[in-house]
């Protein structure tokens, strides 16, 4: 009869702390609670991300002179990193709630894994920079005197933008515990160490 173990003899180190139901009990708990709490920091920063988008999205006024979040490459920028964050966060929110109602993850332990840290990553680098060139150009306008004609153009760019920020920092949380699972995944061939 054929092994029903993967490797042959060898046991994963997931499926050793399956057996033991004092660590498994443990563990699960500790687990959901994590995953409670990377569920809770990626909500957050859909939330301000989404914010920061539609604030900057609804930039802009009818008339033809006054300026517009599209006259400016920075700001598509801005609206554009800010909302492929709020997308990225609601597929890692719907990943998370499966993770936790049914204690496993939506693709392959490693390969979920690394998709959150290196997307994290990615993510969190791109929206710090299009905040950044978004604070500049914000700047920029308001040393030119643009801000003074249309002083709500220059506030609502600005409240985009620090929204943005907050969006990053709740990612940038976030990807502290993604990476803190993938140490664990190279550690122990778990995502979780215990």
């Amino acid at each position: 009869m054929p092994s029903p173990l993967r490797n042959g003899d060898l046991r994963s180190p997931s499926a050793l702390h399956q057996h033991n139901p004092f660590h498994s009990t443990v563990s699960q708990q500790k687990l959901r609670r994590l995953n409670a709490l990377i569920l809770l920091l990626r909500f957050a920063a859909f939330c301000f991300c989404l914010a920061a988008a539609i604030f900057m999205a609804s930039n802009s006024s009818h008339s033809s002179d006054s300026p517009s979040w599209s006259h400016f490459p920075t700001f598509r920028y801005v609206l554009a990193a800010n909302s492929i964050v709020a997308i990225y966060s609601v597929f890692e929110m719907c990943a998370a709630v499966w993770e936790i109602l049914k204690a496993a993850t939506l693709l392959p332990e490693g390969m979920q894994i690394w998709f959150e840290f290196s997307h994290d990553q990615v993510f969190a680098y791109m929206l710090l920079s299009a905040e950044a060139a978004g604070v500049g150009e914000a700047r920029r306008l308001r040393g030119l005197g643009s801000c003074d004609a249309s002083g709500g153009f220059c506030v609502q760019a600005y409240i985009s933008v620090a929204l943005g920020f907050a969006g990053f920092a709740f990612l940038a949380l976030s990807a502290l515990l993604s990476g803190f699972r993938v140490a664990c995944f190279v550690i122990t061939g778990s995502r979780f160490h215990i």
